[in-house]
């Protein structure tokens, strides 16, 4: 008889595909800006600019800060790193 998923593993599987979703949407509207002739780094900028202002509406200045400081280790960890290849 096989396993069925718990319930952590689905929700893990859920939250993944929706990532993925999520990444394929900034990189259409990243595309979209590109094609229109805005300089990449203004979309990080505006990308950044957008999403902080997100997270400290959800979370407030302090999870906020909780959140720069982890994605501060995975920066320096070499997770968004474009030479890394995700298997």
């Amino acid at each position: 008889m096989p396993m069925e998923p718990r319930r952590n593993e689905i929700d893990d599987m859920i939250v993944h595909e929706k990532m993925q979703a999520a990444l394929e949407y900034q990189n259409e509207a990243w595309a979209d800006g590109m094609a229109d002739g805005i300089e990449p780094e203004i979309i990080a900028d505006a990308a950044f600019a957008l999403a902080m202002r997100e997270t400290i509406r959800i979370h407030g200045e302090h999870g906020a800060e909780a959140i720069l400081d982890a994605l501060k280790t995975r920066l320096l960890a070499g997770e968004f790193s474009p030479e890394r290849r995700v298997q």
